[in-house]
């Protein structure tokens, strides 16, 4: 996606993701997006990240069974402990004449806290933070 730079996560939908509609299931998603906005979130704090917030969550589009689903995501805020990343998430599929194409299916703004292995607020280092441009 323009200007998310690459994909933090690459994953197939599978037939054990969806929900009664036959629609793979937004916990589901939501979980992948999660995990690609942690990816991110660890580019400032390499030991541990916790999630605390996921703001402006977005279904635009269903996924489907077969999908190929990317999840960009990209560090928008840095402060002292905390990590704001904004997810996108794309679903790649062929239509019926089998051309593959993208469809933007899902967002979301996350913070992610730094933290040590006890749990305890971590601050993220600043010579990090400068050369991630923050």
């Amino acid at each position: 996606m323009k200007n998310m730079g690459e994909a933090k996560l690459k994953i197939i939908a599978m037939p054990s993701d969806t929900n009664p509609a036959g629609n793979i299931f937004g916990g589901w998603i939501l979980s992948q997006m999660d995990l690609a906005g942690g990816i991110a979130a660890r580019e400032l704090s390499p030991q541990r990240v916790v999630t605390i917030a996921m703001d402006e969550v977005s279904f635009k589009e269903p996924i489907f069974v077969g999908d190929l689903v990317s999840c960009y995501a990209k560090i928008i805020k840095a402060g002292s402990t905390s990590i704001t990343v904004k997810i996108k998430v794309v679903a790649q599929r062929a239509n019926e004449n089998g051309n593959v194409y993208c469809i933007h299916t899902n967002s979301a703004t996350a913070t992610y806290v730094s933290v040590d292995k006890n749990g305890n607020k971590l601050p993220i280092d600043a010579d990090l933070k400068r050369i991630h441009g923050f």
